[in-house]
């Protein structure tokens, strides 16, 4: 992953530092004190997510047991690419979006 060192602005977007792509500036996030690094919606999204799962290593409980269960469901779904199948798919893509 290669950190963009310039925000973007003067092309009409913001270049997201995780991912590259220019988006508008309302659908960036900026990091509280270090307003130059920015990030796209699905990319502070993922960000969150890692977040919760280191909180979740350092404070065990049953709970993030849970969570825990979750992502290595969810890791198994992607490796197995049946978020993309036509049938099950839009449903795991669905419960995806709404499961921790």
């Amino acid at each position: 992953m290669q950190v963009q060192p310039v925000v973007g602005e003067s092309d009409g977007g913001v270049r997201c530092w995780c991912c590259g792509q220019l988006r508008g500036v309302d659908d960036v996030v900026h990091l509280g004190d270090r307003p130059e690094v920015a990030l796209c919606l699905d990319c502070a999204h993922v960000v969150h997510q890692r977040a919760r799962e280191v909180a979740d290593r350092q404070q065990p409980s049953a709970a993030s047991r849970m969570r825990d269960g979750v992502r290595t469901i969810r890791r198994q779904v992607v490796a197995r690419r049946w978020h993309d199948k036509p049938v099950i798919g839009p449903v795991l893509r669905w419960l995806g979006a709404r499961l921790p």
